[in-house]
């Protein structure tokens, strides 16, 4: 059974397709008498949108080098297919430590404060982050450097875990009513973005080092790059979160960490509904990038550099298609936009064999269109249907909703999507994607069915 927000009345449910309608909804302040603290919404979106920005970049780096540069760095002993699976395999540890990263950082934020949370997440992510630009090859240490590896990788996880700084709810604390849909894409801006600038300069040194040198200190220069913006994104969310009136703000709306066993217990029917209800978006998130590249390398002479620089144009279709997601959702409702997306998705899923297939341009088609697609489900996906936890779960548990949708839905889709096209051909990538359209469908389904809306 959902629990509802004490503080809501049920008839208004069914209108309250979004998290951040329910941040939006009945502040704790009013209850209190307290007048609201005032932040000015573009303050906050910038701090939302570089913090996001800096994330992906991370997580971009490293999935593009674990299809350019592990297989051969760190799995020489094996062919490239069976390297790249195994770099894939080290990819989605990160996914898998990423619950333990919030469930221990939110520990660390009830006993020292957000501000120190943030912090030493952030530098643990920019110190697992340069520790790998760091690492000695397999060559020269054999399979201790996979060890060092696996051991940066869990720690960019426990870090993105512990990151969460709550200032997507603060965004949706200043949203109107009739611009949640509008305000819950910003924060989702930074995929593309990140992407964008993690895709050009792997662009430029693939294009313009040779294949030896790319190998043997190219592909490192990303990572250090990688830790000096996280220093810059961390200074520009500290300077929101160490306010007073975000502090005020988020202990009116109550949201402060919970205990994480109890969470699951009396919410947790909320985290599975709201992970699958994403699926669709983060299972087509890898499909066009690092899945992608995956399969291009392998299977295409074209040059790598000129496909990420396709790669980068999607990008920019996928920037373009939040920003037309937010206009959508603030007229039709988010569930509605991405169940219709989810649609779209599924009917798109059966055309990857013959467009991955198609040559050159069949290629560019699928990775402009799924880019677009990506785009108008991805700017929505985000917390879709937290708003069904109580009040003082809300803070917790959208963060362990997000963990978990990444976990089910991307973690390791590069790793299934090559194994299964390697194996067995490109049309179980297509029945792979189509199940996760499926999924999405059926938990917003669901969720419409508990909360009794139409």
């Amino acid at each position: 059974m959902t629990t509802q927000p004490d503080s809501l009345n049920p008839a208004q449910l069914p209108a309250m397709d979004a998290e951040l309608s329910a941040y939006a909804t009945t502040p704790a302040g009013q209850h209190r008498g307290t007048a609201a603290p005032h932040i000015a919404p573009g303050e906050i979106a910038v701090g939302v949108i570089v913090g996001r920005a800096s994330e992906y970049f991370d997580f971009f780096v490293y999935g593009i080098a674990s299809v350019l540069v592990f297989p051969s760095v760190f799995f020489p002993f094996e062919p490239k297919l069976e390297a790249t699976l195994y770099s894939f395999l080290v990819f989605a540890l990160a996914f898998v430590a990423r619950p333990f990263g919030t469930i221990g950082f939110m520990a660390l934020q009830r006993h020292f404060g957000r501000e120190t949370k943030l912090t030493v997440a952030l530098f643990a992510l920019g110190i697992s982050t340069a520790g790998i630009a760091f690492l000695p090859t397999y060559a020269s240490i054999g399979p201790w450097a996979i060890v060092l590896l696996v051991l940066f990788r869990m720690g960019q996880g426990v870090a993105l875990g512990g990151s969460w700084d709550g200032l997507p709810s603060l965004l949706a604390l200043n949203a109107p009513a009739n611009k949640r849909g509008w305000h819950a894409m910003l924060g989702q801006l930074g995929a593309p973005l990140g992407f964008l600038v993690a895709s050009g300069l792997f662009a430029y040194l693939t294009g313009n080092l040779s294949p030896d040198e790319f190998l043997e200190w190219g592909w490192r220069y990303p990572f250090y790059v990688a830790f000096a913006i996280n220093v810059v994104a961390l200074f520009a969310r500290l300077r929101l979160v160490a306010t007073e009136e975000y502090a005020r703000l988020l202990d009116m709306q109550e949201l402060e960490p919970t205990d994480a066993l109890e969470l699951m217990r009396t919410q947790g029917s909320n985290i599975v509904i709201g992970a699958l209800a994403a699926l669709a978006s983060y299972a087509l998130f890898h499909m066009v990038t690092v899945f992608a590249l995956s399969w291009i390398t392998l299977y295409s002479i074209r040059p790598v550099s000129d496909f990420l620089v396709v790669e980068m144009c999607g990008a920019g279709l996928a920037a373009a298609g939040m920003v037309v997601s937010g206009l959508v959702a603030d007229r039709i409702g988010r569930r509605r936009t991405l169940g219709t997306i989810a649609a779209m998705i599924a009917v798109f899923s059966g055309f990857v064999p013959t467009l991955l297939s198609g040559g050159q341009l069949g290629q560019d088609v699928f990775i402009l269109l799924g880019f677009a697609l990506l785009g108008l489900s991805y700017g929505q996906a985000a917390g879709a249907v937290t708003s069904n936890f109580a009040p003082r779960f809300r803070y917790t548990g959208a963060a362990l909703t997000a963990d978990f949708a990444w976990l089910v839905g991307a973690a390791f889709a590069p790793l299934v999507a090559l194994g299964l096209s390697a194996h067995f051909g490109l049309a179980y990538v297509s029945l792979y994607l189509l199940s996760g359209a499926a999924a999405t469908l059926g938990a917003l389904t669901l969720n419409r069915a508990l909360e009794g809306g139409d």
